[in-house]
């Protein structure tokens, strides 16, 4: 899945005191909002692995509902961006994203020392979030040119992980979540720089392109930990 984020000009460095504090609460916002959208995530999942909803949403059907489901939710999350509601269309829409994880998780609760892998997944993405959100308060060059760069990235992920829904390639599977690891990544030191730079005013359509970034992270990490544990 591709980050949604539009790309908009920098306002670069050297401004007023207030445009200063204002990039703060954006990015405070932002914060909390990332923070508070964990939960429904979390019962998403936990709803989806308990009752095994998502069971059947296998191959073109599961992607099918993910697709549609994700960009339905997004289209509505930038119409309601500017107003409350936003923050309860942007909520919903991670609840779906719990949901639809739920069916890999379940799989690799499933697996001997299956527990572990998601406590190791999650700790991996905490600790990568971490540091690109300390690299985007470090770094005094302007990123914005790595947006085309990036976008370019998750398209090309996102048509391999298509593709590999048919063609049910283990190894493919691997390649696009190592790429997908690497590009996110950097798409979450983009989003929160951007921020930081004054690229990104609402804290809603931030969180969305940050929310999305360690969703991919921490789905990627799972796969690849899974796979390469299913080995042993």
């Amino acid at each position: 899945m591709s980050d949604p984020v539009q790309t908009v000009p920098s306002f670069g460095y050297g401004t007023t005191a207030t445009s200063v504090a204002e990039r703060n609460k954006v990015l405070r916002n932002t914060y909390w909002l990332l923070a508070l959208s964990m939960i429904p995530t979390v019962l998403g999942a936990w709803l989806g692995v308990a009752t095994g909803i998502t069971r059947a949403l296998s191959g073109g059907l599961g992607l099918m509902v993910f697709l549609g489901g994700a960009f339905a939710f997004m289209y509505a999350i930038e119409k309601t961006k500017d107003s409350a509601v936003g923050v309860g269309v942007l909520l919903g829409f991670t609840f779906f994203m719990g949901l639809m994880l739920s069916r890999l998780l379940a799989t690799i609760l499933g697996m001997k020392g299956g527990s572990g892998i998601v406590m190791t997944a999650f700790g991996g993405t905490a600790a990568i979030f971490f540091v690109m959100a300390s690299l985007s308060s470090i770094i005094k060059r302007d990123l914005s040119g790595l947006g085309k760069w990036l976008f370019v990235g998750a398209l090309v992920i996102m048509v391999g992980a298509i593709v590999n829904v048919f063609v049910g390639s283990t190894m493919g599977m691997l390649v696009i979540s190592t790429l997908a690891i690497g590009v996110f990544s950097l798409f979450i030191l983009y989003d929160l720089k951007r921020i930081i730079d004054g690229g990104e005013t609402n804290y809603i359509t931030a969180t969305l392109g940050v929310y999305l970034s360690v969703f991919n992270v921490f789905q990627s990490l799972l796969m690849i930990l899974g796979i390469t544990s299913g080995d042993d």
